[in-house]
């Protein structure tokens, strides 16, 4: 589209093309380039000397004025205005006749007889040799003519047909070449994939020879946390811990609790009769009394059965004070021997049933 040699439209204005291109020198150029550039600044002086109108006074603006002879209304829109004619009906134009020109002069009558103006045989004879000449002449130059062509003809069929051959071969080629770079590229596609199958393959390896590495230390130290925390218990350990104990401490605690409830009352018994003893031996008997109580303490047959009755009920009583903590002791350690039982019986029969 840009090509200067190409022409389009008129040619008077074409400009004439050189036959041989010259590389431009760089001197040149750079001549060149300083012409255009000298060019430029002096438009640039010009531009600048040329007269303007001065700036407009603060709060007023230049406005483009029309200064033409004649004044016209500058609008975008087209004025368009619908008029209408009515045409009369004419009828059809007649046929113009042929010119004939008038006549002039006078006419004339000539009689010639047979043989005196034209001989046909004579006269036609060179005529009649012409004729055949140019008609055999026209014959040969038409099978001249035709000869050629048919050359021409075979002609072109053989460049065809070599041509047809060349084109076949060059795309023969070029399916050749076009195979080669597509299996090349696979190739090199496969290799691609392979190179990074075996960078995935040893990062795969060396990650987990890493985490091998990494999780040989971590499994045992979380297994010890876990275990540490509670999480891996053993069952009858976990009842005896969290059923049996709670049991065995809330049955001691009832013992021990009836235990201080009953020695605090023998407690309080005791004082209360050692203060009651305390307030009659305060007191001073009078004569009357004493008499009395020495009637009443005089030695009989029934004193001694007495004494020895209170004396063994003392050792009873004391006695039962002395074997309640072993016996309660006894108690518990049953207890938990029948509970222990109890929990290896359920285990074995657990062990059976798996």
């Amino acid at each position: 589209m840009y090509d200067r040699r190409v022409v389009r439209g008129n040619t008077y204005a074409r400009q004439a093309v050189p036959m041989c291109i010259h590389h431009p020198n760089v001197f040149e150029i750079q001549r060149q380039r300083e012409a255009r550039r000298r060019a430029l600044a002096r438009k640039r002086a010009e531009e600048q000397i040329q007269l303007r109108t001065p700036e407009p006074v603060e709060g007023r603006e230049h406005v483009h004025v029309q200064t033409e002879l004649y004044l016209e209304e500058i609008s975008d829109r087209i004025i368009e205005v619908d008029v209408e004619c009515q045409t009369d009906a004419f009828l059809d134009r007649p046929p113009t006749p042929f010119f004939v020109p008038a006549k002039t002069g006078r006419d004339v009558a000539t009689q010639i007889e047979e043989g005196e103006l034209f001989d046909f045989d004579v006269e036609v004879k060179p005529i009649l040799e012409v004729l055949i000449g140019k008609t055999i002449e026209q014959a040969l130059l038409e099978v001249m003519e035709e000869e050629e062509l048919a050359r021409l003809r075979a002609h072109q069929r053989a460049y065809a047909e070599l041509r047809n051959a060349e084109l076949a071969e060059v795309q023969r080629l070029e399916e050749q070449d076009r195979r080669y770079r597509e299996e090349k590229e696979r190739c090199k596609q496969l290799q691609k994939q392979m190179l990074q199958k075996e960078k995935e393959t040893m990062e795969k390896i060396a990650a987990q020879a890493f985490a091998k590495r990494y999780l040989a230390d971590l499994i045992p130290s979380v297994f010890n946390n876990l275990h540490e925390s509670g999480f891996f218990y053993d069952p009858i350990e976990r009842d005896i811990e969290t059923e049996f104990l709670p049991w065995l401490m809330t049955e001691v605690e009832e013992t021990l609790e009836k235990k201080t409830l009953g020695r605090v009352m023998l407690d309080s018994l005791i004082r209360t009769v050692t203060e009651k003893r305390l307030d009659v031996f305060s007191q001073k008997p009078l004569p009357d009394q004493i008499e009395a109580l020495a009637e009443e303490h005089r030695p009989t047959d029934n004193e001694p059965q007495v004494a020895a009755e209170t004396e063994a009920a003392d050792q009873a009583v004391t006695a039962d004070e002395e074997t309640d903590q072993p016996a309660d002791e006894e108690q518990a350690s049953r207890h938990i021997t029948f509970q222990l039982e109890e929990a290896d019986q359920e285990e074995m029969e657990d062990s059976e049933t798996d």
